[in-house]
């Protein structure tokens, strides 16, 4: 329910300024009037929440159950209605639906009132509820997009999945060096300093533990500060274009983020594509799911040379980050004239292949994490013992 801000009157002619929430003004100018206020002046308040983007996941959900209850002959503001108040839906979200079933109640189409959600619907369901609404397929697009939502979720779970376990190996290394710094070495410290000479690592790590120990707050601080640094740097634009560019050029993770921007965005493509759209008008709304702003940047070109009248293959052929064999699927759907569905089998193939990919990821993350934890650790060690066995040496050969 929209809240607004306004201004009223009293019976003694005293303005009031307040926020109340209402379904709309009229609404509001009588819950003013039940309190012996007239009402001069409103504006409707933007719900922060509703601006918040919904994740995959509930996504999914909405068009899952919006396209079962539309196959049953349910309303589309009944439907709605019914989505809103279940129970397991947040309260934030639900705001959105609410809100939604609201404007369709006053005669606005789907997709305008999704638009008016602010960030919360992505563009590319709003594209399709409108490509929808024309073609009188609601129901069919709503289970297209709970699919395509799923295997987006799906995909996105498997890589947050697959690197839990390089994450919490990471983070262990990284608390045991810190252990061993500020509490286990500095008991070895008077011992080091009875002897005449210590190994130059020995000393370095007695010098680093010094430093840890004396200035943890500081070293905090600096660490704080320089990912605060770092999280306002990345949102310059060039320095963003840079970081993404870089990314694809690593070895073997280059490969792997190529194979899930390419998967993204032919799943999206196909989507768009089925539904009816215009190729450039689902090439404008795919760029935007791909996730990387190098690949994205470089579609006003294609777009162009699609507009001037060039395949589709050879336009995303120039883009470099795409896997070379989806442009080479592409020419195949448009010589069958088969698009959509080659479109559709091409997305299958790299999803599969991005699962894959990830696996082998993750299989050669965790034995270098094990690895550098093991080097980590036994340089430590043998810098310790090396200067004790030196002392027993030393006093063996006074006696």
């Amino acid at each position: 329910m929209p809240s607004y801000q306004y201004i009223a009157q009293d019976a003694a002619g005293k303005k009031v300024r307040g926020k109340k929430d209402a379904a709309d003004e009229t609404e509001l100018y009588q819950r003013l009037r039940s309190e012996g206020l007239f009402l001069l002046s409103s504006k409707e308040k933007a719900d922060r929440q509703a601006t918040k983007r919904i994740k995959t996941k509930e996504l999914a959900e909405f068009c899952r159950e919006l396209a079962t209850l539309q196959q049953a002959g349910v309303s589309l503001v009944r439907a709605l209605g019914i989505i809103s108040e279940e129970e397991n839906i947040k309260k934030q979200y639900r705001v959105i639906y609410a809100d939604v079933q609201r404007l369709i109640r006053q005669g606005v189409a789907l997709s305008d009132a999704m638009e008016q959600q602010g960030e919360a619907f992505p563009e590319l369901m709003i594209h399709m509820f409108r490509s929808a609404e024309a073609s009188g397929r609601l129901e069919q697009t709503a289970f297209r997009m709970a699919m395509h939502y799923e295997k987006e979720n799906k995909l996105s779970s498997k890589v947050k999945g697959a690197m839990i376990y390089p994450c919490v190996l990471l983070c262990l290394i990284v608390v045991v060096v810190i252990v061993i710094f500020t509490f286990v070495l500095p008991q070895f410290g008077d011992l080091f300093a009875q002897m005449d000479e210590i190994p130059p690592n020995t000393r370095f790590l007695m010098w680093l533990s010094d430093v840890l120990v004396s200035y943890w707050l500081q070293i905090g601080i600096g660490v704080f500060m320089i990912g605060l640094a770092l999280t306002l740097l990345f949102r310059v634009y060039k320095v963003r274009l840079a970081r993404d560019k870089l990314l694809l050029r690593i070895p073997v993770v280059g490969n792997l983020l190529m194979t899930i921007y390419t998967a993204r965005f032919a799943r999206t493509l196909s989507s768009l594509y089925s539904s009816g759209l215009p190729i450039v008008t689902a090439l404008q709304t795919g760029r935007k799911t791909v996730g990387n702003l190098y690949i994205d940047e470089q579609f006003e070109e294609a777009i162009a040379r699609v507009r001037a009248g060039e395949n589709l293959s050879a336009a995303l052929g120039g883009i470099e980050g795409f896997v070379k064999k989806f442009p080479a699927t592409i020419l195949i759907g448009e010589e069958t004239g088969s698009l959509d569905s080659m479109l559709d089998s091409s997305a299958e193939n790299l999803e599969y292949e991005s699962e894959m990919a990830i696996s082998k990821l993750v299989s050669l993350l965790e034995p270098l994490m094990i690895v550098i934890m093991a080097v980590i650790v036994g340089f430590i060690m043998i810098s310790v013992i090396m200067p004790i066995y030196g002392s027993y040496d030393a006093i063996g050969a006074g006696y």
